[in-house]
């Protein structure tokens, strides 16, 4: 341990608890803040702390670190940490519980993750003795974190930047019109097939039996496999008419959309075999109409604003094959949907590459983070070595 440091725990530094936890009812009015695990949730007509204090979250969101307003009331799920500033400071205090310690000894349970007094009391800490060494500290990572934050902001802004323009891409391509461009409908041009009911009691997990397709493996422009249902592959001669092919385009048929976009994607070479199952629609161009164009086609504006105002159902939206089928577009010559195809993987595949690039660069800063958290409370933390890692 580094000179004019000591080992300690929380209970060392600081007073934990918990106070009493307001219904739903008791959170619709007011003008006091009331804060839970994961921040401010709603409004009360009472305060139960009259400063500013430092909370974790120790229900549910555990390990969740903010700071109240003044006069606010803060929720059992909450735990209230309160530094003794004799000993350590408030900020300093913070930054060791955002991951210049390791709290996860603290938190039990799986279904409902929490973390109690006594647990959390006992976590350990190393702290310099001196005050003034703790506020170095705390301004070394202040101004650190505070540059980290803003290079955030700009990857995410690129990242968001670079889905943007392709999107503007994409979407101007089905409102333009060009020669040779007719009106039609996805009926007269697709062959439209829903899955099959496969009874449930048959599913398997077998390595060698087929994959099961289902609307919960569509996401936005892709499948997961990571809860794959399977049919036993000797029992697979009768459903041939549901084995997939690669290139072709699949629609979730129950709850096509949500806030992450339309459930659609492309059937690939490494999805294969697999077999349709029902409530999801298998979508396979005509002589007139390319498969890589239709992907396009389906994961444009104009046809999730048709698929949103004709579904039904309230607590399960759902379509029809013929209310897809009724889709109304424009299509150009089957020449020019490839030209259009081309161009639009091309700068996918630049999106992509793009998005890749941003999110390393998101991992790294959040690395970052993590390694001068762990230099400040070792005793290792010098303005040099933040502008090393930088």
């Amino acid at each position: 341990m580094k000179l004019g440091w000591v080992a300690g725990t929380l209970a060392d530094v600081c007073h934990v608890y918990q106070s009493k936890t307001l219904t739903q009812k008791e959170l619709v009015s007011g003008e006091v803040p009331v804060y839970g695990a994961n921040g401010q949730i709603g409004w009360h007509n009472q305060w139960n702390h009259e400063g500013e204090q430092l909370i974790l979250g120790c229900r549910g969101s555990c390990g969740s670190v903010h700071f109240t307003q003044p006069k606010a009331w803060i929720n059992g799920n909450a735990m209230v940490v309160q530094p003794r500033f004799e000993v350590i400071d408030r900020q300093f205090l913070a930054y060791a519980l955002l991951g210049g310690i390791d709290i996860s000894a603290a938190i039990t349970g799986t279904a409902q993750p929490q973390i109690t007094r006594a647990s959390l009391s006992t976590i350990p800490l190393q702290y310099p003795i001196n005050i003034s060494e703790q506020h170095r500290i705390v301004v070394i990572l202040d101004e650190a974190f505070d540059g980290i934050a803003t290079a955030k902001a700009n990857f995410e802004a690129n990242l968001q930047n670079a889905r943007a323009l392709f999107e503007s891409h994409l979407q101007s391509v089905f409102t333009q019109r060009g020669e040779g461009w007719k009106p039609t409908t996805l009926g007269a041009e697709i062959d439209l097939l829903a899955g099959f009911a496969f009874k449930s009691a048959q599913y398997t997990n077998a390595e060698e039996d087929v994959r099961l397709l289902r609307g919960d493996n569509i996401i936005q422009g892709c499948l997961r496999w990571d809860d794959v249902k399977k049919w036993p592959i000797n029992n697979t001669g009768n459903y041939d008419r549901y084995r997939l092919q690669e290139g072709d385009v699949v629609l979730a048929m129950d709850r096509p959309w949500v806030k992450a976009g339309l459930k659609h994607a492309t059937i690939s070479a490494d999805d294969l075999p697999c077999l349709l199952v029902q409530r999801t629609a298998r979508l396979r161009g005509g002589a007139n109409l390319d498969n890589r164009f239709l992907m396009y086609l389906i994961g444009s504006a104009a046809f999730t604003r048709h698929i949103l105002g004709i579904q039904t159902g309230i607590g399960v939206p759902h379509i029809s094959g013929q209310q897809i089928k009724d889709f109304e577009f424009t299509m150009p010559p089957i020449a020019e949907q490839r030209r259009i195809a081309d161009n639009l993987e091309t700068l996918q595949e630049e999106t992509q590459r793009l998005e890749s690039i941003y999110r390393q660069k998101l991992a790294a800063l959040d690395d970052l983070k993590k390694s001068l958290l762990h230099q400040a409370f070792s005793g290792q933390l010098t303005q040099r070595s933040v502008e090393e890692a930088a």
